[in-house]
């Protein structure tokens, strides 16, 4: 499977090239963009500091930059938080799209929005400040009228970005969870 994985707002670190090569070593094809460009931030802080610098259309044009010239061979699309609202609006963009893996987020939807059975799988904390329970509802309600066959697992307990071994947020457990679930779900595409 083809798959662009795109990072949080805390850049291209360590945690996202992990979990690029966990999906590699699953026989995966993973390009892992730098929307970014070099910037990490240790914080959620310094990270919306840079995506607002950069801007949310930038960083729209960048994904679909890197997306463009590999989206004829019917890619995944999967992000982290900032990256999954990123992948979730390429893949309803992209006609060709296998499948959609949201980590820790999601986006709003055009109304008109409509896809033919796209396989969607969302991993969220439970509860997440950044996805509440009204959102997540909505959201749900707007992308099965979209068309979408979408999955969506709750981890309780678990921070924002609990997959990140590297920021506080982290729940080895949940993460090991959505990881064996997620590479279930890419098996299946």
């Amino acid at each position: 499977m083809d798959i662009m994985l795109f990072h949080s707002v805390h850049g291209l670190g360590p945690a996202v090239v992990a979990a690029a090569d966990r999906l590699r070593a699953a026989g995966h094809h993973v390009r892992v963009p730098d929307l970014f460009e070099g910037q990490t931030a240790a914080t959620t802080e310094e990270g919306m500091t840079i995506k607002d610098r950069i801007g949310q259309e930038e960083l729209l044009r960048r994904a679909v930059a890197a997306a463009a010239p590999h989206s004829d061979q019917g890619l995944v699309y999967a992000g982290f938080s900032l990256g999954a609202a990123l992948a979730q609006t390429l893949a309803l963009g992209d006609e060709k799209a296998r499948g959609l893996l949201l980590l820790h987020g999601t986006s709003d939807l055009a109304d008109d929005a409509s896809v033919d059975g796209l396989p969607v799988q969302l991993h969220v904390a439970d509860p997440d400040p950044f996805e509440p329970d009204d959102w997540l509802n909505a959201w749900y309600l707007r992308m099965r009228r979209a068309g979408a066959d979408v999955e969506v697992f709750r981890y309780a307990g678990a921070g924002h970005l609990y997959t990140d071994p590297e920021l506080p947020d982290h729940d080895a457990e949940a993460a090991e969870r959505t990881w064996r679930t997620a590479l279930g779900f890419l098996a299946s595409l």
